[in-house]
């Protein structure tokens, strides 16, 4: 069964949250709150796909709540529908200006609310739908190169800031060119997907990220991670690849190894040792892995 999209309504008129529950609680997961403050907290603790925002209530007002929305990390990016009984053209402005995406006006109408909310939610799955696919390589469904990048970069800045150690893990598929030109591209594509959902499964799924690195290379980025618990990580994922029967087509099956390069550092403001130099040793290690017999596990030199 699908989950319901989530509607979270911040609004200090309990009967207009009474009528705007009964007009959506069917299609929709619905949570309210009657004050700007309880509502921000609820945006930050159930991350709902739309709220609906009164524009005038006491002690913080809408334009109030929206800012503090907009402002934060964790909620910038939820779509706000402002409830309101003005009809102000100026009011309607600011509102776009500060980020709100439509207006619905009291009193509601249950068939325009049902459209207004309908339609917004549609855009917001479109949108969403995009943005995966940008961060999404095509062929594994996980993290592209592109995407994973930019959270090593993120993460690169944060181990500076915060002198947290930060890992980075490179996987290799091993004589991956044989199983290719033995059984096809379309069953190499197959190793690839089984490889991929190996190792997601081998990580937590808090801040770690793992990408498809190249085209049979792998990435992993372990926030918090030293050395001895990466290299942990990385022979569980070694392991669990070896023990793993991959089925080509009807009735023939195959077994593979990788080679996997590990690296962790806290980082530091520092041009001698750069995010470059970082990637270059975790590569490095995944040569010398290969170099030395392959299915293997190698820490990287600093």
């Amino acid at each position: 069964m699908l989950q319901k999209e989530s509607i979270l309504i911040i609004d200090d008129d309990k009967l207009n949250i009474i009528a705007l529950t009964r007009i959506l609680g069917a299609d929709y997961q619905v949570y309210f709150e009657g004050d700007g403050e309880s509502g921000i907290h609820s945006a930050k603790t159930f991350k709902p796909d739309l709220i609906l925002l009164d524009l005038v209530m006491p002690k913080m007002s809408g334009y109030d709540v929206i800012k503090i929305l907009k402002a934060d990390e964790e909620t910038r990016n939820i779509p706000v529908i402002f409830l309101t009984g003005r009809r102000d053209v100026q009011d309607e402005e600011a509102g776009f200006v500060l980020g709100a995406i439509d207006y619905i006006t009291k009193p509601f109408s249950a068939s325009v609310v049902k459209l207004r909310v309908g339609n917004q939610l549609k855009i917001v799955n479109q949108m969403r739908m995009i943005h995966n696919l940008s961060m999404e390589d095509a062929l594994t469904g996980i993290s592209n190169r592109h995407h994973f990048n930019n959270v090593l970069t993120r993460e690169w800045e944060r181990s500076v800031r915060q002198q947290l150690p930060l890992a980075f893990v490179i996987v290799d598929i091993d004589n991956f060119k044989t199983y290719n030109d033995t059984y096809g591209h379309l069953s190499g594509d197959a190793i690839l997907k089984d490889t991929a959902k190996i190792i997601m499964n081998g990580v937590s799924k808090g801040k770690d990220c793992v990408a498809r690195w190249s085209g049979k290379e792998f990435a992993i980025i372990l926030p918090e991670t030293n050395l001895a618990g990466a290299m942990a990580i990385a022979e569980n994922i070694r392991q669990n690849v070896e023990a793993t029967t991959f089925e080509i087509k009807d009735n023939v099956t195959t077994n593979i190894v990788v080679s996997i390069g590990v690296n962790s550092v806290i980082a530091e403001q520092d041009e001698n040792y750069t995010l470059r130099d970082f990637i270059s040793n975790t590569d490095a290690a995944l040569t010398i892995a290969k170099k030395q017999g392959s299915n293997r596990v190698m820490p990287a030199e600093m």
